[in-house]
């Protein structure tokens, strides 16, 4: 894909087939709508996802359902990496997560929850970070070699599955994404994931995963004091590293579907 300069570039990346468009994919969708060049990545391949088929043939289905998301929202999709909980934070594959990063530059990393219920998901946030960290680094070689890029970059975590940590806490958003526009979008993206209707309701409960992605983006807009009606919630990573300054491109390009709280921006300090 041919990059346009000053057009900004998007990575949405998360551990498994599926997770970008639970929690992230309607902010994609509007970036894309603002002009931004669009990444879907997912590390892990989803291989567990079947009570019915093998690792192999069930990491072959996910990442079709992936490709057909990627299509919809008109993006870029990149393999997945490693097998499910397999994500661990080792340097083997932080070098291989720390190529793709440097070969996208994306001005804009859609990250994981630092803190979600199962550690695919926490270390896929860990790994996103480090390898924007390191992006410019010429002493951290990549596998494949990937030359350093010195760009900025702006890291925003989503907010956990079920909104909560896994010590059940409620995590708070410091910007909400105004999703309403492009939930119809969002959903048929999570559709693309048809084999996972039935793993999601036997392995968690989750019954129809479409109607569960409505309610929590329901229960964001809520949080945002009923600004929105469907939301989706991030909270920005310190710039320390990534960018040469403080930036904040998420308003900046979506101007009032985007609303930072002032009363987290307080508590920061």
């Amino acid at each position: 894909m041919m990059k346009q300069a000053n057009r900004p570039v998007v990575l949405a990346a998360a551990a498994h087939p599926d997770d970008i468009e639970f929690m992230m994919a309607g902010t994609l969708l509007l970036l894309g709508d603002a002009g931004a060049e669009l990444h879907l990545w997912n590390l892990a391949n989803g291989s567990c996802g079947s009570m019915h088929h093998d690792p192999r043939s069930t990491a072959e289905i996910r990442t079709r359902e992936a490709r057909r998301s990627a299509r919809q929202a008109g993006a870029a999709h990149h393999p997945p990496l490693v097998d499910d909980l397999f994500v661990y934070y080792e340097p083997s594959l932080l070098s291989r997560v720390a190529a793709v990063v440097r070969r996208i530059k994306p001005t804009i990393i859609l990250a994981p929850s630092p803190q979600d219920y199962m550690e695919d998901h926490q270390n896929t946030s860990r790994l996103l970070v480090t390898a924007a960290f390191v992006r410019g680094v010429p002493n951290f070689e990549t596998r494949p070699a990937v030359a350093p890029w010195e760009g900025d970059t702006v890291v925003y975590h989503a907010q956990p599955h079920g909104l909560r940590d896994s010590l059940r806490g409620l995590v708070l958003p410091e910007h909400f994404v105004n999703v309403s526009s492009v939930l119809e979008r969002k959903k048929k993206m999570l559709s693309c994931h048809e084999s996972q209707r039935e793993w999601l309701d036997r392995t968690q409960g989750m019954g129809s995963y479409v109607a569960q992605m409505v309610e929590m983006c329901g229960e964001v807009g809520r949080l945002s004091g009923g600004r929105f009606e469907f939301a989706e919630g991030w909270r920005r990573h310190r710039h320390l590293g990534l960018s040469r300054q403080e930036i904040d491109p998420l308003p900046a390009l979506l101007g009032e579907s985007c609303w930072v709280d002032p009363a987290y921006v307080s508590r920061l300090g």
